[in-house]
């Protein structure tokens, strides 16, 4: 029972342990890393603050409805006499009171309002109760935000902008993303296929080591090369060894990367197919300088610069304010021996017979002296544009640098990946050659070492070709925000 038991739990334990299994291409790759990769993860919700911000500035231009509540208020002390007589009387009250605001703000930086509210108050040492009951329409605007600055208009283009940059944003770096699972596949790719190189390399040589030792035993070749041959063998198991724990941590990182778990299993597809892709390099960088989303970032940028400098100029404005409200209210005061809802619809009464109130003021601020501390700001603000432009045009020239460069390396690495094509062909038939020559006995172990070296090189020297023809298209696609192997453009 107790050895079921144990190999149930053993069991167990191994389907715990491992993971999925994955047979990948890059493509797949790179979906799989948009949606689990930590990276994109974070991204994506940075791009919600944004869109959070912009439904914030929106909903501030919308009806805005509050309610208060005074559940009681209870209040022992003493307290001055309202005359100013210098006469201090105890007081020990117990207050309720609810209020209604409605508030719509406005376009033009004001706001209209509703107001309405109820209080009543009980005082225990005259036992005495006292209601008021109040009503207003309101309206309140800054006259500088017509010609000024206007805080409501500039909070929204702020969101507006700050979400737009949040979307240039993920894009940019989901490109960037894109670029590293493409260099960390194309890594353990290279791992991948130099440990099968290192393999193939182990197994011939295993096939010499065999071959030399049956013709050290019939007495054909000398024991120094014999024993060569073992050392090339123990170096073959070494190389192979290496490649395979070089693979391990290629795979461990890629793993991480793209956001799977560590003990999944990952199998790339290892087929090193290619298109041919011939790219004119104006239409490129006409692509990038209309694509890149750090152009429109900087422009973005120069856009708050500007929203920030008005706010600033603003402060060196003559500064104006109009109000008004109308309004009527009703007042029961204290009056002894009076109920609660009694002195309230006393109030309420009173509100019916009691003539409305109303107000209008106008007022002016003037800033006259400040030794140039507003002016020096906004010379620092407008300093800060022109920086942010100066920084807009660098990138320009930097973009199309960029692109230039890489359409011409995308060109050399094809014909690289070409010639080292029919490099490896030579190399393979060249070295079955080599071995029967080996075999025949017509030359010694260090030619077939050197032969078998030389096609170690031609095959490492291919992927390595193949990669950077990938890459160098990556690369384009990232700096141009264009796909050119199936033209199309990235969204």
């Amino acid at each position: 029972m107790k050895k079921t038991l144990f190999l149930l739990l053993i069991t167990v334990s191994a389907i715990t342990v491992k993971g999925e299994e994955y047979t990948l291409t890059l493509e797949q790759s790179i979906a799989i890393a948009k949606e689990k990769s930590y990276t994109m993860r974070k991204l994506v919700q940075d791009l919600k603050i944004a869109e959070y911000h912009l439904k914030s500035a929106s909903s501030s231009l919308k009806t805005h409805i509050d309610m208060n509540w005074t559940l009681p208020s209870y209040k022992q002390g003493v307290q001055q006499d309202a005359n100013h007589s210098g006469i201090f009387f105890p007081v020990k009250q117990l207050s309720y009171s609810t209020g209604l605001t409605i508030s719509q703000p406005l376009l033009t930086d004001g706001s209209i309002f509703v107001q309405s509210g109820l209080n009543s108050i009980h005082d225990y040492y005259d036992d005495s109760q006292a209601a008021n009951l109040n009503t207003q329409i309101g309206f309140k605007q800054p006259l500088n935000a017509f010609y000024g600055y206007n805080a409501i208009k500039t909070a929204l283009k702020n969101a507006e902008l700050g979400y737009e940059r949040a979307n240039k944003v993920l894009k940019r770096n989901e490109l960037m993303l894109i670029t590293q699972v493409s260099n960390a596949y194309y890594t353990l790719l290279l791992s991948q296929k130099s440990a099968e190189i290192a393999k193939l390399n182990l197994e011939r040589q295993t096939d010499a080591y065999d071959i030399s030792k049956k013709k050290y035993e019939a007495g054909l070749i000398r024991e120094v090369d014999a024993l060569q041959m073992e050392v090339d063998l123990a170096e073959a198991q070494s190389n192979y060894d290496m490649e395979v724990l070089n693979q391990s941590s290629a795979l461990n990182s890629f793993k991480e990367l793209i956001g799977i778990q560590l003990n999944d299993g990952v199998t790339l597809s290892s087929e090193l197919l290619y298109k041919i892709i011939v790219i004119d390099p104006e239409r490129a960088v006409k692509l990038a300088l209309e694509n890149r989303s750090e152009i429109r970032e900087q422009e973005i940028s120069v856009e708050l610069l500007k929203l920030d400098l008005k706010r600033q100029q603003a402060n060196g404005m003559v500064r104006a304010n109009l109000e008004a409200f109308f309004g009527k209210e009703g007042i029961q005061p204290l009056t002894p021996n009076a109920g609660l809802f009694e002195s309230i619809s006393n109030a309420s009464n009173n509100f019916g017979n009691r003539s409305y109130n109303y107000g209008i003021g106008f007022t002016v601020a003037i800033p006259l002296f400040d030794w140039g501390e507003n002016r020096a700001l906004v010379r620092a603000a407008q300093a800060r544009i022109q920086q942010s432009e100066l920084d807009r045009e660098s990138s320009q020239r930097s973009i199309e640098t960029e692109v230039r460069n890489l359409v011409a390396s995308i060109g050399t690495s094809l014909k690289r990946l070409q010639l080292l094509e029919k490099n490896v062909a030579v190399a393979e038939k060249s070295f079955e050659i080599t071995l029967q020559r080996f075999s025949d006995g017509d030359i010694d172990s260090q030619s077939l070492a050197l032969e078998r070296a030389r096609l170690n090189t031609a095959h490492t020297s291919h992927l390595s070709a193949y990669i950077s023809y990938q890459m160098a298209l990556t690369n384009l696609m990232r700096a141009t925000f264009y796909d050119f192997q199936n033209e199309v453009a990235v969204q």
